[in-house]
């Protein structure tokens, strides 16, 4: 039966992919997207990069406008979802019928504060409000806490340090470890220390308020008293509508290697847990959002004849003056073949080998194009020149 209605649950970037790419396989149906949030798409990443840096007007995180030339509801969550009488569901009381839905709503920031509780001097970096949040506070220079060693974390931390806030980071582990390995943890970490961060290498165990001002409880029994916390420990995949649904397998929303859930259900971004090289689950990065919106788009219109998705990480950071560009599976053990440059004086090209033939190439402060970069990545090492 040909698709005449679609509705794309989710307005960011795997919900704005989604669309593109129905239009673009030549869908002229019926096309409605909800998004919860009142804003058109725009770029998560740069909230925690240079959006936090621009000096008066926040434009870092704008996209194109869209093309779809879908119906859009925005400011409206999606409530339920009754798959045996194609309905959607919103928080509004209103009834969204669907040949086919693409389901991308993906994720939330986790909190430190007590049963995910929001605490007044507490933000997260998720959503263009918090990034506006956040840039107000630290107008007034507030001393800051950030809880979490990862990308994110060291990203904000970065930003607030820029903003000439005395700023500490909270992280049980070493920094960025387990995002990419000891070797270019070390490196960044190394960036971070001379920049002025401070770090408190233990676990952050609790969020409280003290005479109005924030307290971070620390497992080895010392706590911190900032103006401002700011957590960034972790992200929870924005499922709980679907819970009566029947799609959902031990609590994850498991698609096959064309995003699909089941032949008129599709999912994408955040939300899906996929299958990769290395298992199935979730890879909440931007690029992947994008890439598994354009198969689970294309699975819903033409199904087996749909290629399967074929994935390949890609990863970038900016902080502390350093610029990294990934592109393969992360973390890296070792120490790497040295293409170019020297890591320690700013700029390199490295690349990890790995078992199964491939690699992970890394560009840092490096000019290189992305195909490029992902050629490296699957070929034996070379030394190819900067473009």
């Amino acid at each position: 039966m040909p698709m005449e209605r679609i509705v794309v649950v989710g307005n960011g970037i795997a919900g704005l992919t989604a669309a593109d790419s129905l239009r673009a396989a030549g869908f002229d149906g019926e096309l409605t997207i909800v998004g919860d949030e009142h804003h058109t798409p725009y770029s998560r990443p740069a909230l925690s990069k240079a959006a936090l840096l621009d000096t008066e007007d926040m434009t870092s995180h704008e996209l194109p406008a869209a093309s779809h030339e879908a119906q859009e509801i925005l400011g409206v969550s999606a409530a339920g979802l009754d798959a045996g009488r194609k309905l959607v569901l919103l928080e509004d009381g209103t009834g969204l019928p669907y040949d086919g839905v693409v389901l991308a709503t993906g994720s939330r920031a986790r909190r430190l504060g007590t049963g995910g509780t929001a605490h007044r001097n507490e933000l997260t970096l998720r959503t263009l409000e918090d990034a506006l949040a956040l840039r107000r506070r630290l107008a007034g220079r507030p001393s800051v806490v950030v809880v979490g060693g990862g990308a994110l974390g060291m990203e904000i931390a970065s930003g607030c340090l820029s903003a000439g806030c005395e700023v500490t980071l909270v992280s049980r582990d070493r920094p960025l470890t387990s995002q990419l390995g000891p070797y270019l943890s070390e490196v960044f970490l190394t960036a971070a220390l001379r920049a002025g961060l401070k770090l408190a290498p233990s676990q952050a165990l609790g969020l409280h308020e003290d005479g109005g001002r924030p307290r971070v409880s620390l497992a080895d029994g010392s706590a911190l008293e900032p103006d401002l916390v700011v957590s960034a420990v972790g992200d929870a995949p924005n499922t709980e509508w679907l819970a009566t649904s029947g799609l959902l397998a031990n609590g994850r929303l498991e698609v096959d290697t064309r995003g699909r859930v089941r032949p008129d259900i599709v999912a994408a971004g955040d939300v899906a847990a996929f299958p990769t090289a290395r298992g199935i689950g979730r890879i909440p990065l931007w690029t992947s959002a994008i890439e598994q919106s354009k198969v689970a788009a294309l699975a819903l219109l033409k199904g087996d004849e749909t290629p399967e998705l074929d994935f390949q990480p890609y990863f970038w950071t900016e902080q502390f003056g350093l610029n990294l560009k990934a592109s393969g599976f992360l973390p890296l053990t070792g120490r790497p073949e040295l293409l170019e440059g020297d890591p320690h004086a700013g700029s390199a090209l490295m690349r990890w080998p790995h078992a199964d033939g491939t690699g992970t190439a890394v560009g840092l402060n490096y000019r290189i194009p992305i195909p490029k970069l992902r050629r490296l990545a699957h070929a034996p090492a070379a030394a190819p020149s900067a473009a």
